[in-house]
């Protein structure tokens, strides 16, 4: 009976790109030792990961000439309800044409944000569609390498998208109601990270890792606090990662020969501590931070990836584990979720003394990119056709 109780007040739900707090951590207590196959379905194509909140879980995919938006009982893989809309999007480099962009789940509403820019709110209860914006056309937006891929934050009324678009839309705050713009902030093209909302330094700040760098805005009035420049010379290179923030100091990482560095912040100003391209350099995935320590992918993908431990006021590798291959990095509890592209989920203790696996399955065959879903003592893990869903409650 104690055991079941603490179950429930470690179960979350996953309403969010990186979890409950946008971080890339759950309270969530879980094992691999033997996860149970609870239902899988086929799915259409995109890297979006699913969200799971008030008892229902969100997908959005990519099916021949639309992008649906597909409502799931989480407990049997049913349908429950679905959207569909037309889309033309087409990947000029030949990758995935689903949508890369995570739906937000707040408010009995699941906001979307597809390939083309196009932002819809939708009822959770009915699937019913309350409000649409075609960004792109809005705002002049220009298609980029790999098309809109963040993922809409939700903060105080207010739906943040990094839109990219000039004329000061880099970043547009819509009201969640309406659909209305509150404020625009910035002309920085579009990255392919995905704003968070965060305390620094006692305020409250919305953080967006754009294509140019890290804008800070207050999310009221859309006031840009400060701006950090922060990407490659090279055209091709993208920000991906999510800022981490501890305290007054903001983890920035991306890979293509920019590297990491941590920002010291002050009032409305930034000053780098440290800069290293040999630290902890994020192509896609994110980081995530305990108790001092970054845990995460450093290199490019395709060149075979190191999983790696840094000290994140220092910079100082703690270990690497070489090609490792590339993957996504949850923080479960004390431990670290590890799922790699060839879809082998790792649990692991999160510490700086090395890294010893302690549980691993084969959830998937790969490719596997998109980030699970930790919700309620299951993983929901997706690769380029299927959805799964495992239970993962710890026994220990």
């Amino acid at each position: 009976m104690l055991f079941t109780s603490l179950l429930l007040l470690l179960a979350a739900d996953w309403p969010q790109f990186l979890g409950p707090q946008r971080n890339g951590t759950t309270p969530e207590v879980i094992s691999l030792q033997s996860p149970r196959l609870v239902w899988k379905k086929s799915v259409g194509a995109g890297f979006s990961a699913p969200v799971v909140a008030s008892g229902k879980l969100i997908l959005f995919q990519r099916l021949k000439g639309s992008e649906l938006v597909e409502c799931l009982d989480p407990d049997s893989g049913k349908r429950l309800w679905a959207l569909e809309y037309a889309t033309t999007y087409r990947d000029d480099f030949g990758f995935d044409e689903g949508p890369r962009g995570t739906p937000a789940i707040s408010g009995g509403q699941v906001y979307t944000f597809g390939a083309e820019g196009v932002l819809h709110a939708i009822d959770l209860a009915t699937g019913r569609k309350l409000w649409r914006v075609d960004t792109h056309a809005k705002f002049g937006v220009r298609k980029g390498f790999f098309g809109a891929a963040a993922s809409p934050l939700v903060e105080a009324g207010l739906v943040i998208v990094n839109v990219g678009g000039p004329n000061n839309a880099g970043i547009v705050a819509f009201e969640c109601e309406t659909g209305n713009v509150k404020w625009t902030a910035t002309s920085d093209d579009a990255g392919y990270s995905s704003p968070i909302a965060e305390v620094v330094g006692g305020q409250r700040m919305i953080l967006c890792f754009t294509r140019a760098g890290l804008a800070a805005i207050d999310p009221a009035s859309g006031r840009v606090r400060f701006q950090f420049p922060w990407r490659s010379r090279n055209d091709a290179s993208v920000n991906a990662a999510v800022p981490v923030v501890a305290g007054n100091l903001i983890f920035l990482s991306s890979s293509y020969r920019t590297g990491a560095t941590l920002l010291e912040v002050k009032g409305d100003q930034a000053k780098p501590l440290w800069a290293s391209d040999e630290s902890l350099s994020n192509h896609y995935a994110s980081d995530v931070l305990k108790d001092g320590f970054l845990y995460g992918f450093h290199g490019r993908q395709e060149s075979g990836q190191a999983l790696r431990c840094i000290e994140m006021k220092t910079g100082k590798v703690q270990w690497s584990v070489d090609d490792f291959g590339a993957g996504t990095v949850t923080l479960a509890g004390d431990r670290l979720l590890v799922v790699r592209e060839n879809g082998e989920a790792q649990v692991a203790a999160a510490t700086n003394r090395g890294y010893k696996p302690e549980s691993t399955a084969q959830l998937l065959p790969g490719t596997v990119r998109s980030y699970p879903a930790v919700a309620n003592g299951r993983i929901y893990v997706r690769n380029e056709t299927t959805l799964a869903a495992y239970q993962v409650n710890s026994t220990k």
